[in-house]
């Protein structure tokens, strides 16, 4: 399917430049990789929040919100891709990873109070929200609940609501999906899905499908880019996509990775970047010039 570009009300402006967050305290700075990443924690809410820092640069900053039952740490490959665009935050939501234990599992909305509160702790006003799966629902939230410091919202396989139930049916679409990642990523996945607790994992999970995604991204109040992949059991076929597409309004942009299964930050990094990277910047959505043939982007249009 051809690209073309948004209107004015809905392609998103050039990246704005603004300073970065703060610095850690002098005798207490964190060793950089040797990409400039640092590990770090903040205190929110009384509790030790872990997240990982890009490099100091320019720009708005953008942070990527995880899913259910797992660390931040699956994001790190597209996060890393985009850092450049600026400074970027990569946190383990409280109770998940390397953060504080909690006494009980937050829900979605307490999840998005609490992202809320880590911006907060970090000095940033305004950012670019990108989830995945159930960080596509917190990031929601609090674009929802205070849209002034959402500049953009990007959802990576937005799962939730009428597709995903019963609960049973969701169940056997993750089964399905686990299927069809990237073997690596079980490296990565189950010991935090160790870590976090089946009981919790489930009824986590059951929230989640529960959450009506379709119709919080109808009508989310910020410019938004939702990217799913083909191959995702817990999305809605490609045709079902387009009918969705037809009714949103003209700031939401959708666009398909073709060979994508749900965890598409991890197992597709470049082709995911290059779409983020050029929605962002106000660009056609084009393939990935660097991986030509592994995947290719369809942004659907209105009619």
């Amino acid at each position: 399917m051809t690209s073309r570009r948004q209107g004015p009300a809905g392609r998103p402006s050039r990246l704005r430049k603004s300073a970065p967050p703060p610095a850690a305290a002098a005798g207490d700075a964190p060793v950089a990789d040797a990409d400039g990443w640092t590990d770090q924690h903040v205190t929110v809410d009384g509790r030790r929040v872990f997240y990982r820092r890009g490099p100091a640069v320019e720009g708005i900053p953008i942070v990527h919100v995880h899913g259910f039952a797992i660390s931040g740490s699956y994001l790190m490959p597209t996060a890393r891709r985009l850092a450049h665009l600026g400074p970027t935050v990569v946190p383990d939501l409280p109770g998940y990873g390397r953060s504080e234990r909690w006494q009980h599992t937050l829900g979605i909305p307490a999840l998005a109070h609490a992202l809320e509160a880590i911006l907060d702790a970090l000095g940033l006003a305004k950012v670019v929200l990108i989830g995945n799966s159930m960080g596509c629902a917190v990031s929601l939230e609090v674009a929802h609940a205070a849209p002034e410091r959402v500049h953009r919202l990007v959802l990576v396989s937005p799962a939730g609501g009428m597709y995903n139930q019963p609960f049973g049916r969701a169940l056997r679409q993750l089964a399905v999906d686990g299927t069809r990642e990237n073997p690596r990523m079980a490296r990565v996945a189950v010991p935090d899905y160790v870590r976090f607790g089946p009981v919790s994992a489930l009824n986590l999970f059951g929230e989640l499908t529960r959450f009506p995604a379709l119709e919080r991204l109808l009508r989310t109040p910020v410019p938004t880019l939702a990217v799913l992949g083909d191959r995702d059991p817990l999305m809605p076929p490609p045709h079902r996509v387009r009918e969705v597409k037809a009714l949103a309004p003209e700031h939401v942009t959708v666009a398909l990775i073709e060979g994508a299964a749900h965890a598409i930050n991890f197992s597709h990094p470049g082709e995911l970047s290059n779409v983020i990277e050029e929605w962002l910047e106000g660009r056609d959505i084009v393939d990935d010039p660097d991986q030509p043939g592994h995947a290719r982007a369809l942004r659907f249009e209105q009619d």
